[in-house]
């Protein structure tokens, strides 16, 4: 996994929630295992709020798997969408590809591995409202180079050119199930799943996502 912090932002935010000052985040994934089998992934997030409740709002994100786009979307709002991802070991450096876009990640490490421990909290809209996502990521940490090249007539153009990254080897990525938002807090009354097409897996508390 690669990530990295850009800007400008590249689109609207879903409908209640507001825009936070700061980066956007841009990862780029490859799970050799997870609950719905191998797959790629790159996704874009953004700085959000709902009222006082700060997190990262992800607004762009392309799947390799038909299986990973639908519990994305049922389980946390995600807004995943299919897509053909190109995953490339080029020596040190990963490369991750979207061919539709021709929107590649190039990371290039430089420094020493460490290990990480990354939270996540993301502020996202299901089918049936707002939801809190949250989670947190664990594996080798590496300080990296990361060159994004975006078509200049490409919605997320302004996310182009070299930033400040983090490569991650043997990633595990624990995503807890959504809840509602209120205030500071979250409730433990939102369904695991929004009133759309059922899964072909059905999830039990949390899910883990493993990967390099």
């Amino acid at each position: 996994m690669a990530i990295a912090s850009a800007g400008p932002r590249p689109g609207d935010l879903p409908e209640g929630l507001g825009r936070l000052p700061g980066p956007c985040s841009i990862t780029a994934a490859r799970y050799d295992d997870s609950p719905v089998g191998p797959y790629r992934e790159l996704a874009v997030g953004q700085p959000a709020h709902l009222g006082a409740r700060p997190g990262l709002c992800i607004t762009t994100m392309v799947v390799t798997s038909v299986d990973s786009r639908l519990g994305g979307r049922v389980n946390w709002g995600f807004p995943k969408e299919l897509g053909t991802l190109a995953w490339l070991d080029e020596g040190d450096d990963r490369v991750l590809r979207w061919e539709e876009r021709s929107i590649s990640v190039r990371a290039t490490p430089a420094g020493p591995p460490l290990p990480v421990l990354l939270p996540l909290c993301a502020l996202q809209r299901r089918a049936d409202g707002l939801v809190s996502v949250r989670g947190h990521a664990r594996g080798r940490g590496r300080l990296a180079r990361v060159e994004i090249t975006v078509p200049a007539d490409d919605p997320l153009v302004g996310l182009a050119g070299h930033h400040r990254g983090l490569l991650i080897a043997g990633l595990r990525l624990v995503v807890s199930p959504a809840r509602r938002p209120v205030g500071l807090t979250a409730t433990l009354r939102a369904p695991l799943r929004a009133p759309e097409p059922a899964l072909t897996w059905a999830p039990q508390g949390h899910h883990t996502l493993t990967g390099d």
